[in-house]
């Protein structure tokens, strides 16, 4: 099981806790994180990644391992710390301000 720490707004939105745990078969990676999690709360959809262009939205920030995978391709596997559950992937909320 894979562990997904969401940011306030969207564990709200999905109405669960700021954890979540979803099943994602190998290999896991930012895509098939996500793609489960859109599976299981169809409300995200569209929240974390743009409907047309499955791009990250600007003011989200992904995490694991204490490293920013933000930038990384959707497609690169993603630590083993995460793959066995020992560590979360983390969706982080940007703060923007000035």
């Amino acid at each position: 099981m894979i562990r997904v720490v969401l940011p306030y707004h969207l564990h709200m939105m999905a109405k669960t806790g700021a954890e979540v745990m979803l099943e994602v078969g190998p290999p896991v990676t930012q895509r098939t994180i996500l793609n489960a999690l859109e599976a299981r709360y169809p409300m995200l959809r569209g929240t974390v990644r743009d409907h047309a262009t499955q791009r990250r939205r600007a003011f989200l920030r992904f995490f694991a391992c204490e490293m920013d995978f933000s930038n990384s391709s959707p497609d690169d596997p993603l630590p083993e710390e995460v793959v066995s559950g020992e560590e979360p992937f983390l969706i982080i909320g940007a703060i923007a301000g000035g």
